[in-house]
């Protein structure tokens, strides 16, 4: 199974949507915002000042320094203030930069949660198409490293960048102030430099990254695959084999990302070798200024500690827009999620579903699989018609890919149909919340999945509040109570990983027991017998047949055991009815399907030989 992947677009499509999606968070946290972005303007501001401050302190100690005696009394008087004032700038720095820190913890946590939240609410709601065809490691991997990467994002930007460009805003309006030829060239020099970095980030940094990003979404995946499948490997002895298979992954994913590092470091040299040059030009200036008389000794003193406070930040500025650019790869795939489309959206006014008897009626249904369609398929139900009334329990039967399970999936709308309505109690799906419709619904699948929590949070999951009485009831009543409270925890066992520590006779009862407590008047059978042994199949029919009393139930089976009591059998062929009727009716039909499948079955060991022959 592949994983799905952002459409690829262009690097600055990419940053600017990455970008937006990071302001929009900003903007909805304005007072864990205010904090950091006023700190960050104190402590840069104290930066700016401090060059200019040591330049006075200069003039002020070299001022009649020639005089027998030292310094006259002003000058020290001077001195002493200036030095104050330099320590009063680094306290506004220290207390600004608290501000900031403290700020920007608050603030990056609640993106990070709300961002975390926001991400797995979409991907519940993500179709059923796009879980299939999603390795579950790979949607943790993209929202754990699009989490982390808004951490890096914000710390980056409010951080750094926003300090850096104060700095360089501030120095060239002092410089060009002071000596206009200075200023225009720190600022030509500047933006010059911002351009490079921007463009060797972009696209040169860019695209290495992106390719290493994603084969490290594939590590993930890959892990994920073979963790969830161990009870297959040890089956099959294939340790070795699945080593091998991600130590392949690993190979491909170390020669991308040693490519995009290389290059990394590429650009950083780069921007190194072009500061140098910026910092030549601007000492060889203020020396010019100098031997002209336009400067005197703490002039050169102010530009040179500028210079280095400019290059600092500049050369840092070169680090943090690849920084600001990895943070946007890494998120890049998070930000995807909240752009894409749910697939299955509510209609809009959707309102309740509310079941009474759980009459349900296909009305002139065309249906295709988006995947068929593309390849032009014939549509698998073609103006199809069916009622099952209120109270009714019907088997559905037929060869595989007939429609059955199809068929139920349209019940629950996990498929949209191409035209056509499904009603049920005279409520067409399409017009109700998708959550209201599916509660309303009990479902006992083939294979249940049970969360890694109790057994009775698993029981107690179609009905959240449910008490610990109600819970037993449940059990007892899907005959699940007895292996329970003959565990060492009874009720507060876990249940390991989608239900391994139980056998699939008990995963199976657990799921009634869920099905029962949930009460819902429409209930959906999905072949829930056919890999059980003959005792724990004979404790699941008990069970299933308590809870189809009183309600509409739709009864998936391969399993001539299953149907056969039902009061209606529906045999599928190819998306059509073939036949309808009762299992006596249906075997008096000369030449049937249905009673091809049963003679066929009789032929092996009874109750054993699935329908899909």
């Amino acid at each position: 199974m592949a994983t799905s992947s952002p459409a690829r677009e262009t690097p600055s499509r990419v940053f600017i949507g990455a970008v937006r999606f990071v302001l929009r968070q900003w903007l909805r946290a304005p007072v864990q915002l205010v904090p950091v972005v006023f700190g960050m303007v104190l402590a840069t501001g104290a930066d700016v000042v401090s060059p200019i401050v040591s330049g006075w302190l200069v003039d002020a100690i070299s001022d009649g320094s020639g005089r027998a005696g030292g310094l006259p009394p002003e000058s020290v008087h001077r001195a002493a203030w200036l030095v104050a004032g330099l320590g009063v700038l680094g306290l506004f720095g220290v207390v600004g930069r608290r501000f900031s820190y403290l700020g920007i913890t608050h603030l990056t946590v609640r993106i990070m949660r709300e961002v975390a939240e926001g991400a797995f609410a979409r991907v519940q709601r993500f179709s059923t198409d796009w879980h299939a065809n999603t390795f579950a490691g790979a949607i943790v991997r993209r929202i754990t490293r699009g989490m982390w990467a808004i951490d890096s994002f914000d710390d980056t930007t409010l951080l750094m960048l926003l300090p850096e460009i104060i700095v360089l805003v501030g120095s060239t309006a002092v410089l060009g102030w002071r000596w206009p030829i200075m200023g225009a060239l720190l600022a030509v020099s500047s933006v010059a430099f911002v351009v490079m970095s921007v463009c060797l980030t972009l696209f040169y940094s860019a695209p290495p990254a992106r390719l290493s990003n994603s084969w490290d979404t594939r590590v993930g995946a890959t892990l994920a695959d073979s963790v969830t499948c161990n009870a297959v490997v040890k089956a099959f002895g294939a340790e070795s084999r699945e080593d091998a298979r991600l130590a392949s992954v690993l190979r491909r994913w170390g020669r991308r990302t040693t490519r995009a590092w290389v290059v990394g470091t590429n650009s950083g040299n780069l921007q190194a070798t072009a500061l140098l040059g910026l910092r030549m030009m601007m000492v060889g200036g203020v020396v010019w200024l100098w031997w002209r008389g336009r400067a005197n000794a703490g002039d050169v003193a102010y530009v040179l500690t500028m210079i280095f406070l400019v290059q600092g930040y500049l050369r840092d500025l070169g680090q943090h827009i690849s920084q600001l650019q990895r943070s946007v790869n890494e998120m890049e795939e998070l930000v995807a999620m909240f752009d894409r489309d749910h697939g299955l959206a509510d209609a809009p006014g959707a309102g309740e579903m509310r079941l009474s008897g759980g009459e349900v009626r296909f009305e002139q249904v065309c249906f295709t699989y988006e995947a068929h369609a593309r390849r032009n398929a014939a549509p698998l139900f073609d103006h199809f018609d069916l009622l099952i009334p209120a109270g009714q329990r019907v088997g559905l039967v037929g060869p595989s890919g007939s429609g059955k399970t199809t068929l139920t999936k349209l019940i629950q709308r996990l498929y949209d149909i191409q035209s056509g309505r499904i009603l049920i109690d005279a409520q067409d799906v399409a017009r109700v919340r998708q959550e209201s419709l599916r509660s309303q619904i009990a479902l006992v699948p083939q294979e249940p999945v049970l969360f890694h929590r109790s057994l009775a949070e698993n029981i107690a999951y179609g009905r959240p509040g449910a008490s610990a009485a109600e819970i037993a009831r449940a059990a007892e009543l899907a005959n699940a109570a007895g292996f329970i409270e003959r565990l060492p925890k009874g009720y507060q066992t876990l249940v390991g990983e989608r239900g391994v520590k139980l056998s699939g006779g008990e995963r199976q009862r657990i799921a009634i027991a869920r099905a029962f407590l949930a009460d819902c008047r429409l209930l959906i059978l999905d072949e829930a017998t056919s890999s059980l042994d003959t005792e724990s199949e004979a404790l699941v029919q008990e069970a299933m047949q308590r809870l189809m009393v009183g309600r509409t139930v739709i009864v998936i089976a391969h399993r001539l055991s299953t149907v056969r009591t039902l009061d209606r059998i529906l045999v599928f062929q190819h998306g059509r009815l073939a036949e309808d009727g009762a299992h006596d009716e249906l075997l008096a039909i000369e030449g049937g399907l249905y009673r091809r499948l049963h003679d066929h079955q009789i032929l092996g060991e009874a109750g054993e030989v699935e329908l899909t022959v």
